[in-house]
């Protein structure tokens, strides 16, 4: 059941139409590529398109949205340690479809062997855009995480109520929202890769808990605090909402080791990100 979110046309075709790499003091960049399954995706990817199961699945994270409208699958690149390239079979948004998601895509195909010659570096070779236009990432390239590594935090920003939801995915990709009331903002954080709880639960009070916002107040003061309510949950993608009852400026969040895994069963280290401005 393929949508907008996935493409398999293995040729970009986009036209070059002069968007530049950098604009407004912004640069595109990939922030992360993250080999998350071996020879192992579930039969479930098979929704996001035919064939899904049983390939390498690797998510790559963008430094802003990205124009969906402007991904093909021959956008993407993906070189082993021995520099053979690898095969694409389909990519998509999916399952990460929500308002202000659209930066993670999830590479499927045959990109290499944990074991023997892994992925090393995905590169975009076609004109890929970001969401408003400004910004054309051909050319950004990032070093793959190996297999055997835990997910990390690789970005967080304030949610802001401009973000659009452009209708991309199901309905149980659809993530669950902060309280109507007591919430004075709401951090997104991105993580590397798909996390759940060991049993694969989705996160409760207890992981809520081990969230850490550092904030600074009028005065400069620094100070941490726990969200009020952990949101974005049930909908299976590497994205949390950490509803705030401050509105002091978030700094940054931590979270500590050994709480959740990724679809492969490893458990993410202590991990730390400052918040995008």
């Amino acid at each position: 059941m393929q949508t907008e979110a996935t493409s398999t046309e293995l040729t970009d075709t986009t036209a070059n139409s002069g968007v530049p790499s950098a604009a407004n003091g912004k640069s595109a960049a990939l922030l992360s590529a993250f080999f998350g399954l071996d020879n192992k995706l579930f039969q479930v990817s098979n929704l996001i398109c035919n064939g899904a199961a049983g390939k390498d699945g690797m998510p790559v994270i963008f430094s802003t949205e990205i124009d969906h409208r402007t991904m093909q699958a021959g956008d993407f690149k993906v070189s082993t340690a021995s520099g053979k390239t690898g095969t694409m079979h389909c990519v998509s948004l999916l399952p990460a479809t929500d308002a202000g998601e659209l930066r993670t895509v999830l590479l499927i195909g045959e990109f290499g062997n944990a074991d023997g010659d892994p992925p090393a570096r995905v590169e975009i070779v076609g004109n890929l855009n970001s969401i408003d236009g400004t910004l054309n990432f051909k050319g950004t390239q990032v070093e793959v995480t190996p297999l055997a590594p835990g997910p990390t935090l690789v970005m967080a920003e304030r949610v802001s109520d401009r973000e659009v939801d452009k209708g991309l995915g199901f309905a149980r990709t659809k993530g669950s929202a902060c309280p109507s009331k007591g919430v004075a903002q709401q951090i997104r954080v991105v993580w590397a890769g798909g996390v759940t709880l060991p049993k694969g639960d989705e996160p409760g009070d207890a992981e809520r808990q081990r969230y850490k916002v550092t904030v600074g107040g009028p005065n400069g003061k620094k100070r941490e605090v726990i969200p009020v309510a952990l949101a974005n949950l049930g909908d299976g993608d590497n994205n949390h909402v950490l509803c705030l009852d401050t509105a002091d400026q978030a700094l940054s969040v931590s979270f500590p080791d050994g709480i959740f895994k990724d679809p492969n069963g490893d458990l993410n280290p202590a991990t730390a990100i400052t918040v995008a401005r």
